[in-house]
């Protein structure tokens, strides 16, 4: 298994930063062949360095305009003018990089540090395009020339690291940051790099032994015993931890982290009131930011509901929470959270009132707070809310959604229908959402008599979704009340009642358009089943069954249903006299 992965990714992003940074060095040392030169005179030497020179120049310039053909076109002119000029191989080698051409990158990188092996530039060039092809070793050698140049230079000393690393040669990388440390005294960068190599290969005392150094050079931070801590946790070696965890009481009372991380202790050696406990006093530590209490909180419930065994541990932790972030939103939304999942609305409903109060800048609250409305069928203070969430955030469609509902079930129709027909100029990409607008929207414009509008939208919902048994019943039920288009309310009728076999709301529907269409026989088959699945104590259904019944003249049946009608509710305007007067009004 691989330490640390240099893919051709990270390599490329180098070779780019090099491309960005490297100066364009036009060489003007000669370390060409000297039976080349001599063949040219003085004179004639000097006017093809000028020549090159003006190209090498025209050449950066469409380097730096991003004309990568052009430039290399240039470079190389250069060369046919100078095979020895290594800068315009430096140049070449960068753009067959960038283009991809990683074969002829690396061949001119080798061509300029041969011709100009002192020249670091091209040198790093090299090894970082020995890295992307994965020649390693070469990389390595590149490297080590380097250090023995430049022995000050620690940056070599890391690649060479990082290359061992990659090679698995992690010995080679140790001697490698061991000569870092004797160069600059014990770091943390060094002693961590070093502690995760051994790691990785299982030599945990060794790796006990860098964390212990630096403890011993910082003997008053807490951080390094954590790090202890944590390696004594990984390899099961629970009793030294809890000492290095104490020696953080000692010497960092005031850790934030301490006690989440003897939580987490006692947890793993199944001390779980310990853990608890340990738990509290973290979240009582003012010093512990609140978004890891919140992290930890999360823990404790699922998508849908909050852990029954922790529920009791959960809210204290968020009362806890509370009493030290008073001010923060934050503190009531996740103890509103878990009120929801403990359907607790009325208590939700509260603490995110409280939210609003300190912050009412957060959309996705005001949303919760409406659908706990919503649950708590409070329609005034959702239809308030619902205002004052539209203010806020006026593209934002569910606020009109909830204003719509809350308007409906307050029966005032005419707001419900502006409030919906605004919302709908913000539903993008959302048949769903687009469904609930025209569903009220169809419901409500049959409440004010406005059959056309009624009728579009439940058009429109059915273009959506054919099969929406809701949508097929009321359409099917308002056309029958109107006697209008019959034959199709038959067939929306009968299809809802094959999407939902058992509903009394669908069964009913489809009796009556039958009984408006004049089959009686059916009608009654219908209208009975709903009320053997529910409607035996509908006012509506029970009237429907006494007026097919009467249409089948069994006038004494047909009122004791009207009557049984009575005493369940509200029926139609008709039922009082049809019961007065024994007999069947339309």
């Amino acid at each position: 298994m691989k330490f640390i992965n240099i893919s051709k990714i990270s390599i490329l992003l180098i070779s780019l930063v090099l491309f960005l940074i490297f100066p364009s060095c036009k060489s003007t040392k000669n370390t060409g062949n000297p039976q080349v030169v001599s063949s040219k005179t003085g004179k004639s030497l000097q006017q093809e360095k000028k020549k090159n020179t003006s190209l090498f120049i025209d050449a950066n310039k469409q380097k730096i305009l991003g004309n990568y053909d052009e430039a290399k076109e240039l470079y190389i002119q250069c060369l046919e003018k100078d095979p020895t000029d290594a800068a315009s191989m430096f140049e070449l080698s960068k753009i067959y990089f960038v283009q991809g051409e990683y074969d002829e990158s690396l061949a001119m990188a080798e061509k300029s540090v041969s011709m100009e092996p002192e020249n670091i530039w091209y040198q790093l060039l090299l090894a970082s395009l020995y890295e992307n092809n994965e020649k390693f070793e070469e990389a390595a050698k590149v490297f080590n020339n380097l250090i023995k140049k430049y022995p000050d230079n620690l940056d070599y000393y890391n690649q060479l690291a990082i290359i061992y690393i990659y090679k698995g040669k992690y010995d080679d990388a140790i001697k490698i940051f061991n000569l870092i440390e004797n160069k600059i005294g014990i770091t943390e960068d060094i002693s961590l790099k070093k502690e995760k190599i051994y790691l990785q290969i299982n030599k945990v005392n060794k790796a006990v032994e860098e964390i212990e150094k630096l403890i011993s050079k910082f003997p008053t931070s807490g951080k390094y015993y954590a790090i202890l801590a944590e390696v004594y946790m990984s390899n099961n070696m629970y009793e030294k931890a809890l000492e290095a965890y104490k020696k953080i009481l000692e010497v960092d009372p005031e850790n934030p982290y301490i006690h989440i991380s003897l939580a987490d202790y006692y947890k793993k050696i199944e001390d779980n009131e310990k853990s608890f406990e340990e738990l509290k006093l973290g979240f009582a530590n003012p010093n512990l930011d609140i978004d890891t209490k919140i992290q930890i909180l999360l823990a404790y419930y699922t998508i849908n509901e909050i852990y029954s065994d922790f529920k009791d541990e959960a809210f204290q932790l968020s009362e806890i929470l509370i009493d030290i972030h008073p001010n923060d939103p934050k503190s009531y939304s996740i103890y509103a959270d878990f009120l929801i999942q403990d359907k607790r609305f009325g208590e939700a409903r509260d603490a995110f009132r409280l939210v609003i109060s300190l912050d009412s800048s957060k959309y996705v609250i005001w949303e919760q707070l409406l659908i706990v409305e919503s649950e708590l069928n409070d329609n005034e203070a959702m239809a308030e809310e619902s205002k004052r969430a539209i203010e806020l955030f006026p593209e934002q469609p569910l606020p009109y959604l909830f204003s719509g509902v809350a308007y409906y079930q307050l029966k005032n129709f005419e707001e419900t229908v502006k409030s919906l027909n605004q919302g709908l100029n913000y539903i993008t990409d959302n048949d769903r959402l687009l469904i609930q607008f025209y569903t009220y929207l169809g419901d409500s414009y049959n409440q004010i008599k406005n059959n056309k509008a009624s009728d579009e939208a439940y058009e429109k919902i059915l273009m959506l979704d054919p099969d929406n048994d809701y949508v097929l019943n009321n359409y099917a039920y308002y056309l029958s009340l109107r006697n209008k288009n019959l034959e199709k309310a038959a067939k929306m009728a009968k299809r809802a009642t094959e999407l939902k076999e058992n509903s009394s709301a669908n069964q009913d529907t489809y009796g009556w358009v039958l009984y408006k269409l004049g089959y009686y026989d059916e009608a009654k088959e219908w209208i009975y089943k709903a009320i053997e699945n529910g409607g035996n104590n509908n006012a509506v259904i029970l009237e429907h069954y006494g007026d097919v019944l009467y249409k089948l003249n069994k006038t004494q049946q047909a009122i004791e249903y009207w009557e049984k009608a009575k005493a369940a509710g509200k029926g139609s305007e008709f039922l009082d006299k049809k019961v007065e007067d024994k007999k069947l009004y339309e």
